[in-house]
């Protein structure tokens, strides 16, 4: 691969996260302190991009590798978005607020899939290329958050608009790409698109009760994507965002350091070590404010890397390990389905119900609304040590043939 192909791969995945981190860690402040809508509202909202990762892969399956370049799809898919998303900054009331986004999100959400896939094609040897482009995707989602909560801008409409700029400079952009042509022209089968063929892996017990345990999972994680921002700005945390992003800095930390904790843990014991750091980031939540106990709410965000790499990365890679060589597509469409897709719209909903409930005044009790998704990764955490069960050869010796999305 060329130095200019590297070049141009890697502004793409800076702009590709650099968006959605501009609109989505702010967006539930904005629309809970300023547009004053329901915990319910801002978790269905928040739910959107899962509602499209469910539906997201018909697009990618039927479309993109079929009748279109990679690049032009990439192209048309972000400046329609930038426009879309704009136009959702200006609604007020949710009904048309949430039809806007969602249209937003289905174009948004195919885009992470179909930005790997034109990545890996101009790499000889993605397990060492695809790394240190990916990390400028976590570096995009970083610099958005400390323009923003440098800014003070996260209790407005301007980091939407901020997003909808960068989908259109970066749909602009993908036109110079390297020409990726349709990978095939059969029609796929419905199996193909849901990675519904993984099914026939639910026989193999620890293979079940993993994908279940996912699942459950993801329903108490939707707490933090959809109300951590809001919860930081009701203690009156300044900045906000930009202290967030110490999240994805761990994020890449942990990144790196994960074969060695592969080598010395395992699979079920990362897996582990990855919910038990969910339960503890909700408990110091829980218990934390912004004063004296402030180190507790920067520990919580700083469990960020092992709660996203420990968990999701693992996952995808001991599906990986899992699966059969023919069946690895499947699978991971699968996973994804079930956990960005299904685990994660549950959570949005559900999330916003407990908020709803300990609303107090202007404000809420978040004391006890941690508490509940604590106590939901607890009971998972707990399962899942009982039931799993994992063989050594599922545990792979490198992480950087993964790709993953943000978190």
């Amino acid at each position: 691969m060329s130095l200019t192909v590297r070049l141009k791969l890697s502004v793409l995945m800076f702009l590709q996260y650099f968006v959605w981190g501009a609109w989505y860690v702010t967006m539930g402040t904005w629309l809970g302190g300023r547009l004053h809508f329901s915990g319910e509202q801002i978790g269905l909202a928040a739910g959107t991009t899962a509602l499209a990762a469910m539906i997201s892969p018909f697009f990618v399956g039927m479309i993109a590798d079929r009748f279109l370049a990679t690049e032009r799809i990439l192209a048309v898919l972000h400046v329609a978005g930038g426009v879309v998303l704009f136009y959702a900054s200006a609604q007020t009331r949710f009904a048309p607020f949430y039809a806007v986004l969602l249209v937003y999100t289905l174009c948004y959400m195919p885009t992470l899939a179909l930005s790997n896939s034109i990545s890996f094609h101009q790499m000889q040897d993605p397990g060492r290329e695809f790394p240190p482009i990916r990390v400028l995707g976590t570096i995009g989602w970083i610099v958005a958050g400390l323009i923003i909560g440098t800014l003070a801008l996260e209790a407005t409409e301007r980091p939407m608009q901020i997003a909808a700029a960068g989908s259109i400079v970066l749909g602009v952009f993908c036109l110079v790409l390297p020409h990726t042509p349709p990978a095939r022209r059969t029609k796929p089968t419905l199996g193909d698109v849901l990675g519904l063929d993984a099914l026939k892996l639910m026989r193999d017990r620890s293979f079940a009760i993993f994908v279940v345990g996912s699942f459950l999972i993801c329903i108490p994680l939707q707490f933090y994507y959809a109300f951590a921002n809001l919860f930081l700005n009701e203690l009156n945390v300044t900045n906000a965002a930009g202290k967030m992003t110490l999240g994805q800095m761990s994020e890449i930390f942990f990144m790196l350091v994960m074969p060695w904790f592969f080598r010395r843990l395992g699979v079920k014991y990362m897996l582990l070590v990855g919910m038990a750091a969910w339960t503890a980031r909700y408990a110091l939540f829980a218990n934390g404010d912004n004063g004296s106990l402030v180190w507790m709410l920067y520990a919580g965000i700083l469990l960020h890397g092992i709660c996203y790499d420990f968990f999701f990365v693992t996952g995808q890679i001991y599906v990986d390990r899992k699966a059969p060589l023919d069946l690895r597509a499947a699978a991971q469409g699968f996973i994804a389905f079930v956990t960005l897709g299904v685990g994660m719209f549950i959570g949005s909903w559900a999330s916003g119900r407990v908020v709803d409930a300990f609303r107090v005044g202007a404000g809420h009790d978040w004391g006890r609304i941690w508490m509940v998704p604590a106590g939901g990764a607890a009971a998972v955490l707990v399962l899942f040590a009982v039931f799993f069960r994992s063989a050594a050869a599922d545990t792979a010796p490198a992480v950087g043939r993964v790709s993953v999305a943000e978190g």
